[in-house]
């Protein structure tokens, strides 16, 4: 029999040529997204009424595509977060949902150490000026002594953890559901979330995206931080207050930040971050890497096999 797999994350044949050799290889026709960013509602209409499974990327997937998607059996998630998926009703229309949990952390534990350094030493905009001609002396902070909160602590602030092990700093976390153990073996001291907040130098949130956690940094959190501190986000723009982000910024609050995530995604060129000088913007790229497409890939690619197969895929939420 043969089966029908959507791919809404992108680059996929580029990317991930031994996922999609597993899928062909075992019956699937393989339709992917050419539109190189989340589809939209009305391309997923167009797509999905005969479709088996899916490979999502960060587009919606809620009752109105399951109602019109009467084959669809499973879907798994090319990343972690599944805040875009509608998981409770999906189990009502027998979607099994799966995720490939710990598929990305070293990708994004690497980006977010990174942005730290190059907030906290103004690289990109150092870089832009040095293009320009310019020789700017910029006077920047180092990260040696300095005290970093993670308010989180899954497999990616775990890792993050671990990388900074070597920089000489005093690692705290916040988490709902604390694990000591790893905490302990990564010498991270645990607490709650108000110390995290009010204490750290760095604070890198790293909150899974929930009706509880939207708008954690908001106006009031921001005004809890320290006067100079940096804060990080390589989790999900929901967390974040925009607004209130920039006023941390603008009103001197904040030394600086940098950002990965948005509150909508693609954000637009308007968006009135882009117009504030410290801070440092990506376009939720900290997972894009050769290796985690490889790694999530396959993950993924077997997931949907295993659930096609009438099998307990691994990751099922």
């Amino acid at each position: 029999m043969t089966y029908r797999v959507l791919v809404t994350a992108t680059n996929y044949s580029e990317l991930c040529k031994e996922a999609k050799a597993l899928l062909l290889e075992n019956g699937c026709d393989v339709i992917e997204n050419d539109f190189g960013r989340p589809m939209t509602f009305d391309e997923l209409k167009d797509r999905v009424a005969d479709v088996d499974a899916v490979v999502a990327g960060v587009d919606d997937w809620n009752e109105d595509v399951f109602k019109i998607a009467p084959n669809l059996k499973a879907i798994a998630r090319f990343g972690v977060g599944v805040d875009n998926i509608d998981i409770e009703t999906a189990r009502k229309y027998g979607i099994s949902v799966t995720n490939a949990a710990g598929g990305n952390s070293n990708a994004v534990a690497e980006l977010t150490v990174g942005l730290i350094i190059s907030a906290m030493r103004s690289v990109p905009q150092l870089h832009a000026s040095t293009r320009e001609g310019k020789w700017d002396r910029f006077v920047g902070d180092e990260i040696i002594n300095r005290k970093i909160g993670i308010l989180g602590f899954g497999n990616i602030a775990q890792s993050i953890a671990k990388k900074l092990q070597g920089f000489d700093v005093d690692v705290m976390a916040y988490d709902k559901f604390p694990n000591m153990a790893a905490a302990e073996k990564l010498g991270v001291t645990m607490v709650d979330a108000d110390t995290v907040v009010a204490e750290a130098d760095v604070l890198c949130m790293m909150l899974p995206s929930l009706k509880e956690t939207h708008h954690f940094m908001n106006a009031e959190t921001f005004a809890k931080m320290k006067d100079g501190a940096y804060f990080i986000n390589t989790a999900r723009g929901a967390l974040v207050d925009e607004a209130a982000l920039a006023e941390a910024l603008t009103g001197g609050k904040l030394r600086a930040a940098a950002i990965d995530v948005y509150e909508t995604e693609p954000t637009s060129v308007d968006n009135p971050l882009f117009s504030i000088p410290n801070i440092l913007t990506t376009p939720h790229t900290a997972a894009e890497t050769y290796e985690t497409y490889h790694g999530v890939g396959l993950i993924t690619a077997q997931a949907v096999l295993d659930v096609l197969a009438g099998k307990t895929p691994k990751n099922l939420l």
